[in-house]
């Protein structure tokens, strides 16, 4: 059992989100330090050979082994486990082992899993390859349509898996049905909520069982860590999940975590400043290609369960060049101020190429029946100011053009 190191969980969950993404969970030591403490130890003492048995066994609060739990790590656990609404949070070193423990700990041989067929390419990757090594069935549906999820459901459907918003073609699932779907057959719902954030939607409040976070992403937001998240409820935590963690060690450095907590301070601030520019620069080359991707835009095909179920409509801004992979290389090297890279979620905006690079794993038949096209660009949108955003992007696609 975790112990209990977080601030009065009815005491914070009176507070306004910007005040727990601050101060929730939050535990200081003897010497009031006012930065959260930073513990960088492997294990702890006890006091008494009776001691240290009663916190093994469970009978007496304490940590006993980082790779457990650790006061840094418990820290930032509780403050995102508030944030979204969980009983319990467990934090991975990177986002990937936060989806694959989320996954495997709860699954065996003769399961099936149900997921969205738009996935981030190593989530695809788990469905299509990992999975079924261990004799774990799998199918992928189109995620947009509930009656496919409700016809793929199975005897032995235990999981039914998604991203929404998926990476990176901005695809949207309706949570509430999918829930309702899993709920009915006896199977969890786990989320990858990586793009919209717990800032713009928390799918615990649409019935989601487990979400999963890669917290490289927007919770650091600049660039310095890898981590991961699982969120879920103490049930499915003490039976599945914390048994998969303690004993495969996918546990998050103390470093790392400190470093989230840091970054948690902030969220709220930089991913609504973040909204602003992508909002701004989607109305700004709408019209100047045919397929530009954001929430906000009319022309957006899910726009009306975006604004049902997220609060805005995200930081990332999805568009087409008509030129393939050679205009799109063009563009990207034309750019001057906006990054080359595959992050997302940075205080600096990045451009990536996914089908060269963060999908590049997935055949080609199967990247473009996603609608993953060589030309396709996905932009993270930073807090850089958004008019020099613009001015770059337009410089670029001015030189992609020739």
């Amino acid at each position: 059992m975790k112990p209990k190191t977080g601030t009065n969980r009815l005491e914070t969950s009176k507070w306004a989100r910007q005040t727990q993404m601050v101060r929730a969970g939050t535990v200081r030591s003897e010497l009031g330090e006012m930065s959260e403490a930073l513990f960088l130890t492997s294990g702890f003492a006890y006091d008494s050979a009776e001691e240290a048995e009663a916190r093994f066994d469970g009978r007496a609060e304490g940590f006993t082994y980082s790779r457990q739990s650790n006061p840094t790590v418990a820290m930032f656990e509780d403050r995102m486990a508030l944030l979204e609404g969980a009983d319990v949070g467990r934090a991975t070193g990177t986002g990937m082992a936060a989806m694959t423990a989320a996954l495997l700990a709860g699954l065996k041989a003769g399961d099936h899993v149900l997921a969205s067929s738009a996935l981030f390419g190593s989530n695809r990757w788990l469905m299509d390859e990992l999975l079924p090594r261990y004799f774990i069935e799998t199918t992928v549906v189109d995620g947009t349509d509930t009656d496919a999820w409700k016809a793929g459901v199975q005897a032995n459907t235990k999981v039914l898996f998604t991203e929404t918003p998926a990476n990176p073609t901005l695809e949207l699932v309706d949570l509430q049905a999918v829930a309702d779907i899993a709920h009915e057959s006896g199977a969890r719902l786990i989320v990858d909520n990586v793009f919209a954030t717990p800032v713009l939607q928390r799918p615990m409040e649409m019935g989601a069982d487990v979400v999963c976070y890669s917290t490289t992403k927007h919770i650091d937001g600049q660039g310095r860590c890898l981590g991961g998240i699982i969120l879920t409820d103490k049930s499915w935590d003490e039976d599945f999940l914390y048994p998969f963690y303690r004993h495969t060690g996918c546990a998050m450095s103390p470093f790392n975590a400190w470093v989230m907590l840091k970054g948690m301070e902030t969220l709220g601030l930089r991913v609504n400043a973040m909204c602003d520019s992508a909002e701004k620069i989607a109305l700004s080359i709408k019209d100047m290609l045919e397929d530009v991707r954001h929430p906000i835009l009319e022309s957006f095909p899910q726009k009306a369960l975006a604004t049902r179920q997220m609060d805005r409509g995200g930081t990332m801004v999805v568009f087409t060049l008509p030129g393939g992979r050679d205009q799109a290389f063009r563009f990207l090297n034309a750019l001057e101020l906006i990054d080359i890279s595959n992050n997302l979620g940075d205080s600096r905006s990045i451009a990536t190429h996914p089908w060269s690079t963060t999908h590049k794993a997935l055949a080609e038949e199967t990247r473009l029946s996603l609608g993953i096209t060589p030309g396709l660009i996905r932009l993270s949108v930073g807090l850089e100011d958004a008019d020099d955003l613009i001015g770059d992007l337009l410089q670029a696609l001015e030189t992609a053009a020739d």
